[in-house]
């Protein structure tokens, strides 16, 4: 596994802050920000935070993870993450990262 040295966080600052929508199981859309995107066990990753129409999280707490890929044009696309123990692993590996991040921001 690589450690998240690669993992690009996404801000409301930043000129590229896109907004995603996710298609949920019941059949709505819901849309949210990019929080962040890593490597885990070579794969990439997406973080997404449901949010509202003033960019404000929905719930605290909550946020959606996919697989991440990026074909040769630069065009994203998400995959479902399937397996309960993959899962698992990409949630601690996210877990170490906002860790890692609190760590970072202490004075």
């Amino acid at each position: 596994m690589k450690e998240n040295e690669n993992a690009r966080n996404f801000t409301e600052d930043d000129p590229d802050d896109i907004r995603v929508t996710v298609n949920l199981d019941d059949g709505t859309d819901i849309e949210c920000a990019i929080m962040t995107i890593f490597e885990a066990y070579d794969q990439d990753y997406i973080v997404l935070v449901p949010v509202d129409e003033n960019d404000e999280p929905i719930e605290e707490g909550e946020v959606f993870i996919y697989r991440y890929f990026e074909d040769e044009d630069g065009n994203a696309s998400l995959e479902n993450i399937q397996d309960d123990e993959e899962y698992e692993r990409v949630s601690e590996c996210f877990d170490e990262l906002l860790d890692e991040q609190m760590f970072d921001e202490l004075p």
